[in-house]
């Protein structure tokens, strides 16, 4: 009996440019992010406040990382001052809440904007830049940021930091673990549509484009330098957005937290998730904030044979951050979202994987 066309396919393939750019390409990958957003929504219900936390580390530190995989992973330009506009962004909004009495949820999206604003300052001059000159330059910005911190005491309380109100929608604060991680939630998938949309348009292309070969991006058409700053633009309102969510989850805002360590742990999560990926972006977020859990735990259970590891618990961390990019360089280079991909295509096209 003959098998039609149907029966005989194995994998999927497009015809259409249309169906090449859905953000969906598959009914069940669509249903597959349904299900998990579901799932995200009733999971309050049956974590206790330690997973939670975990996650709602993951929502704004992934919030934050996928606007620098939009500048290195799409765009080509690596950047060692991300964590200074996430700190840019956790001050401007409890500024902003403090002194003019916006509500926080406003001020949320507004701090996006203000480190636009001081992205697009740093991104001026470093649009013309590219390899070790745009990595030096990016690190001056790191360090005159954070300086800018320890010296603003109007802007941050200085040394001694400034506290951060929670979010309050008519009256109601969201000043618990089960209560907040809906409002990282909403920003995280807000944060995802948008930047999965602008990749498929002209911009996102040209983004592309400009990583992939810049002299002929430029021989068609594309304005490097506009392209350029734009990226720096947009990745810095994404890194104000989650450190805004950063500081009105810990209620406190320290300068000490914004060093060059945060800064090369953010690079670390878009290395390990995926350079150019959305998806792999999360991998690499959820892989960092489990990564010092899983260095406890390990120190935990060494802790009687090596006495040591409990005093040192920290460096270790440290250390480990620094191991992971570089065996994931090594052996996986290409990120998580690869092994994803070569798992996922082994079960869509058995029995012919090979």
């Amino acid at each position: 009996m003959a098998l039609g066309a149907d029966s005989m396919r194995c994998g999927e393939f497009h015809t259409t440019y249309q169906g090449d750019i859905r953000i969906f390409p598959t009914a069940v990958s669509r249903n597959c992010a349904l299900a998990g957003l579901v799932l995200l929504i009733v999971c309050p219900l049956f974590l206790n406040a330690y997973w939670l936390s975990l996650m709602i580390q993951i929502g704004y530190f992934g919030v934050a990382a996928l606007g620098l995989n939009l500048l290195t992973g799409f765009s080509g330009q690596i950047s060692l001052g991300h964590a200074a506009f996430f700190g840019v962004g956790a001050f401007a909004s409890a500024w902003l809440n403090n002194t003019f009495g916006i509500p926080v949820l406003l001020c949320i999206p507004l701090a996006g904007v203000i480190t636009t604003v001081v992205g697009l300052i740093f991104g001026l001059p470093a649009g013309r830049l590219k390899g070790m000159y745009l990595v030096i330059a990016t690190l001056a910005a790191q360090y005159i940021i954070v300086d800018f911190f320890n010296r603003s005491e109007w802007f941050t309380g200085g040394p001694a930091g400034t506290m951060a109100s929670p979010v309050e929608i008519f009256g109601f604060a969201f000043d618990s673990d089960q209560s907040y991680f809906y409002v990282v939630l909403a920003f995280l998938v807000a944060s995802l549509l948008l930047i999965t949309n602008l990749l498929r348009s002209r911009d996102g292309r040209a983004f592309v484009a400009l990583r992939d070969h810049y002299l002929s991006a430029e021989i068609m058409g594309i304005n490097l330098t506009k392209y350029r700053i734009l990226a720096f633009g947009i990745s810095s309102f994404y890194a104000g957005v989650g450190g805004a969510l950063y500081a009105h989850y810990m209620s406190y805002v320290s300068v000490e937290a914004f060093g060059l360590l945060l800064s090369v742990q953010f690079i670390g999560m878009i290395i390990i998730g995926g350079l150019g990926s959305v998806m792999g972006t999360l991998l690499g977020v959820i892989f960092m904030v489990m990564l010092p859990q899983v260095v406890n735990w390990g120190a935990g259970i060494l802790k009687d044979v090596v006495p040591q590891l409990g005093t040192n618990i920290s460096y270790m961390q440290e250390i480990s951050v620094g191991m992971a990019i570089v065996l994931f360089l090594i052996f996986e280079p290409e990120g998580l979202i690869h092994r994803w991909k070569m798992t996922k295509a082994w079960w869509k096209l058995y029995p012919f994987s090979y």
